[in-house]
């Protein structure tokens, strides 16, 4: 959940006043047929605008860097490590830290894409090989970890992560990103 700053309760407060006049327009509705129709799209507009206005004040007061990012393969468990430190550059305390990581296989990184790396075999074939075990096999993996909660303006926090690593990645091409809500 986001953690709320005055931008958000001041929008908040303008949607609120919007909601009040929709009401009072309703209530004045000559046509009585009319009253439940106005209520009913003032809540739904009310409610998408008060949504979406959350996610844009979010989005505009609440900044996160991430930097020192390494990674390291643990061989005998077949897993990645990811880690670094996230920072909040912002004025305002955010509520989750969220780091997203996105590995891509050999083929979509560097061109080099080959007929068998995106063969997915469908139920026709299934029921001919008699599922002789050839599965999909993801090029792409992204995952997401929550690695700080309630990070104060100007603190920064290290992280580690850890995730299974395929085993069929070859040259592997990663995608690092951060967010706050």
């Amino acid at each position: 959940m986001t953690l709320f700053n005055y931008w958000h309760y001041f929008v908040l407060a303008i949607v609120f006043l919007i909601f009040v006049i929709g009401v009072i327009v309703a209530l004045k509705q000559e046509r009585k047929k009319l009253i439940l129709p106005i209520m009913i799209s003032n809540v739904l507009f009310s409610l998408l605008i008060g949504v979406f206005s959350i996610f844009i004040v979010d989005k505009y007061t609440k900044h996160v860097e991430i930097y020192n990012v390494k990674n390291k393969r643990l061989l005998s468990t077949e897993q990645i490590v990811y880690t670094g430190r996230v920072k909040n550059s912002g004025k305002f305390t955010v509520g989750e830290v969220i780091v997203e990581i996105k590995l891509v296989n050999k083929g979509h990184a560097t061109g080099n894409v080959k007929g068998g790396s995106y063969f997915k075999s469908s139920g026709f074939f299934d029921f001919f090989s008699g599922g002789t075990g050839m599965l999909y096999k993801p090029q792409t993996i992204t995952k997401e970890f929550v690695v700080a909660k309630n990070l104060k303006p100007g603190t920064a926090r290290s992280f580690r992560v850890y995730f299974d690593y395929p085993p069929y990645f070859r040259s592997v091409a990663d995608f690092k990103s951060v967010s706050g809500h």
